[in-house]
């Protein structure tokens, strides 16, 4: 087995725990650098995550002979642009969430992939972590039955910086391709699409009551996937109240589950409820930091690749596309 050495762009608060120590604890894999902007910062991550070499440009770390593979750790507005470069320098990519701006910046990271021979997987890790796997096998045990639909609802509370005008840029469509809905959202349509397949058709309806930002703050919509199982979906990100919560619905049973939030599931059906205790790792992305590394050393495949990610992106656009195209700010 081969040791993957790990270069990182883009070294924020994702990557502290998330992500970062996931490269080292991984088996057969090792950080081996990082960049970022900002000399002091970028020396400041490697002294303290004990990683031998520290950039402030990206192709300079791309084109260390020393480091195998890129992960891209920066906002989305920049997605492309170093996916590229890496694919042309003929590294594999690891890009986080959401994969970029718009579906037709993932077309193009998958078509330079492609190109250059070599594979580009996206950080939607939740379709790794034993919480949520849990979650497939309670489906594919049949405990469920036969499918009906899913319902999802999310509500966040708008931060203080978001009232105060101080914006994340994660609220900014230029840099993050829209607003929270793109960030958090993602995570349950990818996971959706990995447990009961490909959305085949959609309606969406979005808006921004609070006026907080230029982004969309509300999100409401409905989808019926391939297998014939239908969905719906409210995201709101000005409620008074943080939560995350899914059904999945069967002819037997439902399962109600979180994406974000860590709380047992429930399991339901006519004899009663009761709750399933999960585990969730220390470092989110290190289980399917795994299924990359062991890909790349040409064992098992990883479950969460640019071209499943271009699925949920479509998805995302389609839900949005009233907004934005109202607004003409995308």
């Amino acid at each position: 087995m081969k040791k993957i050495r790990w270069g990182i762009i883009g070294c924020g608060n994702v990557t502290e725990k998330k992500s970062g120590p996931g490269f080292q604890k991984a088996e057969n894999s090792e950080l081996v650098a990082v960049m970022r902007r900002d000399a002091t910062l970028a020396e400041d991550y490697a002294k303290r995550h004990n990683v031998p070499k520290w950039y402030t440009n990206a192709e300079a770390l791309i084109d260390d002979e020393e480091v195998d593979a890129i992960y891209i750790a920066t906002p989305p507005s920049t997605h492309k642009e170093y996916a590229i470069l890496a694919a042309r320098a003929s590294k594999p990519v690891y890009v986080e969430k959401p994969m970029a701006l718009n579906t037709e910046e993932c077309e193009e990271m998958i078509k330079a992939c492609d190109e250059n021979h070599v594979p580009l997987f996206v950080a939607f890790y939740r379709r790794a972590m034993p919480a949520l796997l849990q979650v497939k096998e309670v489906i594919e045990s049949g405990a469920l039955g036969n499918i009906r639909f899913v319902t999802t609802v999310h509500h966040k509370k708008a931060s203080e910086q978001e009232k105060n005008g101080n914006l994340p840029w994660r609220v900014q469509p230029e840099i993050s391709g829209g607003g929270h809905f793109f960030d958090l959202a993602s995570h349950t349509l990818d996971f959706l699409d990995y447990v009961l397949g490909p959305i085949e058709s959609v309606n969406g309806f979005a808006t921004n009551q609070a006026e907080l930002y230029q982004a969309e703050d509300i999100v409401s919509g409905s989808y019926v996937f391939e297998s014939g199982v239908h969905g719906t979906g409210q995201w709101c990100f000005n409620s008074y109240k943080n939560e995350d919560w899914n059904e999945i619905v069967g002819d037997k049973g439902s399962l109600l589950y979180s994406t974000l939030q860590e709380r047992p599931m429930i399991l339901k059906d006519e004899q009663g409820e009761r709750e399933i205790e999960v585990d969730y790792p220390e470092h989110v992305q290190q289980p399917l930091i795994q299924t990359i590394v062991n890909e790349l050393n040409g064992e098992s495949h990883s479950p969460s690749t640019g071209k499943t990610a271009l699925r949920t992106s479509k998805v995302m656009d389609q839900l949005v596309a009233n907004y934005y195209q109202k607004s003409g700010s995308l």
